[in-house]
């Protein structure tokens, strides 16, 4: 069983985290520059097993879809046909939040902070999705 790769995307930035081979525990990869994304995803892909894709679906708090969950969608559907991998869309509300939390509680500073948040919020999304795997809810 290969790993997952966990994507928190954004408009200019996509944070990534990747799961240890046992898919137990979801750790912060890198963050990538949006417009590059497919080429360093091939890069990634071709320096570690991965076997499945996660990509964070951003909704309102109420659930209901906007912008940038049909730019989520597009990405996903982008990035599932040119690695022919499966990509797994979850919900992410709140990923960012909880990040900036951890690593506000870590005592970082804002300047750093802002350098790791969005694959912090790839792993928050990664691990929810590894943890459903094993949990599922009824």
């Amino acid at each position: 069983m290969g790993r997952l790769l966990g994507l928190d995307h954004g408009s200019k930035r996509i944070g990534v985290a990747i799961s240890d081979s046992s898919r137990l525990i979801a750790t912060p990869y890198e963050v990538i520059v949006a417009a590059e994304a497919l080429s360093v995803l091939d890069q990634i892909l071709a320096q570690e097993d991965i076997d499945g894709i996660v990509i964070g679906l951003p909704t309102t708090l109420s659930g209901d879809e906007s912008a940038s969950t049909a730019a989520a969608r597009q990405f996903a559907a982008s990035v599932a046909a040119h690695t022919g991998l499966e990509v797994t869309l979850v919900d992410e509300r709140f990923s960012t939040k909880v990040a900036e939390d951890v690593l506000i509680a870590g005592g970082m500073r804002r300047e750093k902070r802002r350098d790791i948040r969005d694959k912090m919020a790839a792993t928050v999304i990664l691990q929810g999705h590894l943890d459903s795997l094993r949990c599922p809810q009824p």
